[in-house]
This record gives C-alpha cells, structure tokens and sequence, in this order.
C-alpha cells in the first residue's frame, strides 16, 4: 500500500523590515556555527535562528541576540516542522552581510533564499516527517522591465553601492 504524502504550505511570519535566510543543515552544531558565522560577520547585528533537530527529541534548538527575532524565528521553525532545517531572521543589515559566511559552514547544505519579501514555504510531510520542497518568495513579476526600468535599476544598485556609475 502506497504511503500518504501531503504538501502544506507554511507562510513565514515576520514584521516587514526583518530579512529571513532559510536552509538545510545536517548537524546539532548548527545553531552554534550559524551564531558564530553570523556575529563575526556583522558585530552587534539583532537576529535569532532556530534549528530544527531530526532526532527522536524533536527540539527547536534557538539562539539569537535579539529576543523578539528568537521567538519569531522559533515559532516559525517549528511551523515549518522540517528536520534539519533552519531559519534566521535579522533586521538592519542585509543578508549579503552574512550570506556567504553562512553558505561556508560545512554542515550547511543547502541555503533555500535570503529575502525580505514576504515568504511561504512548500512542505511534504510523510509519516516519517516534513521536507521542504521548495520556496516562495515575494510577489510573481507582471511584466518585462524596459529601458527606464533598467536605468532605474543600475541607478538603485549605484546608491546601494552595488555597482558604480
């Protein structure tokens, strides 16, 4: 007999200015190495991460240094209900900051997005547990950008200083 696979889809809760790095990690020294990665990247930074173990104990390992983004990061987490995944929320800084330092811890497999949009994930879910299946992020495009949009856009990424003039 064929098992039940269902797919949900789980919106990440989150106030509009915090960014989310969502990921697939395979080791409890997770959290530690993200909380490392993350403050030595940008010192002083208001995030929290949570972890979500794939052990028989089942915790949402939490960490952070800001107690409002831990308990969002834990509940949203623990929504997603995926072993070895993880989630970071922080606010004032972007997640180019720490993105790469992130991507660099070996345990890390696999970074889904880094986004500030809003953000649903797609869950499988078998007896044996959830799976992230995917993601979406922010808003379906409505049209191609012409030339004003593209001046507009190189202009943007210049004040951002993403690219020179």
């Amino acid at each position: 007999m064929a098992e039940d696979l269902l797919f949900r889809r789980v919106g990440i809760k989150k106030p509009d200015d915090v960014h989310a790095i969502l990921g697939h990690s395979h080791c409890i020294r997770t959290v530690e190495d993200l909380y490392q990665a993350v403050t030595r990247s940008v010192p002083g930074v208001r995030f929290g991460l949570a972890f979500c173990e794939a052990s028989e104990e089942g915790l949402v390992r939490v960490e952070g240094s800001d107690e409002e983004l831990k308990v969002l990061a834990g509940e949203n987490a623990l929504a997603i209900g995926a072993g070895h995944s993880f989630i970071l929320l922080h606010r004032e800084f972007s997640s180019l900051s720490v993105l790469t330092a992130v991507e660099n811890i070996p345990e890390v497999c696999t970074v889904y997005c880094a986004t500030a949009k809003p953000l649903e994930v797609i869950i499988a879910e078998t007896a044996l547990g959830r799976g992230i299946m995917g993601i979406i992020d922010g808003s379906s495009p409505v049209s191609v950008e012409g030339p004003g949009d593209v001046q507009e856009r190189i202009e943007r990424l210049s004040r951002l200083g993403y690219k020179e003039k």
